[in-house]
């Protein structure tokens, strides 16, 4: 895999672009705010420092191939409303897990679905994955009905052993 020039990625409503320096302020609300975060346990950005070095992180990960992270803005507006990344990649490459989130005042208008189904479609088609999972927690109603609606199976045998409140789902290649 080589995210060299990085895969830009567009649908009807949204432009799915590298993360940049200037997303800073966007990375201390989505990794910080407590709406987004309530069922995630991950290291917090709570300042321009901490943000700018989650941002070198994410940078160096991409140039590396080991995951892709895409920054989510509106059509018409560079400003990051959220992120979606397939990344901890199996060491032969078939499996990825996606990741994501979306600040408050996007959530409930399909921004978040139309993001997922072309990260999967790309996940799939381009990068040849046979299957993607998603751990999300077991409250997280939300984050569970848009993995149902993008055709993921709840894999009930399936532990988090980081952290036992997340339930695992699984898409194989369609």
């Amino acid at each position: 895999m080589n995210f060299t020039p990085f895969p830009e990625l567009q649908t009807d409503m949204l432009l799915l672009r590298q993360l940049q320096p200037t997303d800073w302020k966007e990375i201390i609300v989505l990794r910080s705010d407590k709406v987004i975060n309530q069922y995630v346990k991950r290291p917090q950005a709570k300042n321009k420092v901490e943000a700018l070095a989650f941002i070198k992180r994410i940078t160096t990960a991409t140039k590396n191939n080991e995951s892709l992270y895409w920054c989510i803005t509106l059509k018409d507006n560079p400003k990051m409303i959220g992120s979606i990344s397939l990344w901890n990649f199996s060491k032969d490459l078939k499996t990825a897990e996606v990741g994501y989130d979306l600040m408050p005042e996007f959530q409930g208008n399909g921004f978040m679905n139309e993001a997922m189904k072309i990260v999967l479609y790309f996940g799939f088609n381009e990068l040849q994955f046979q299957k993607i999972e998603a751990y999300t927690h077991r409250d997280n109603e939300p984050s569970k009905q848009l993995l149902l609606k993008n055709d993921f199976k709840h894999i009930e045998d399936r532990v988090d052993q980081e952290n036992p409140d997340n339930i695992i789902f699984e898409l194989d290649c369609r």
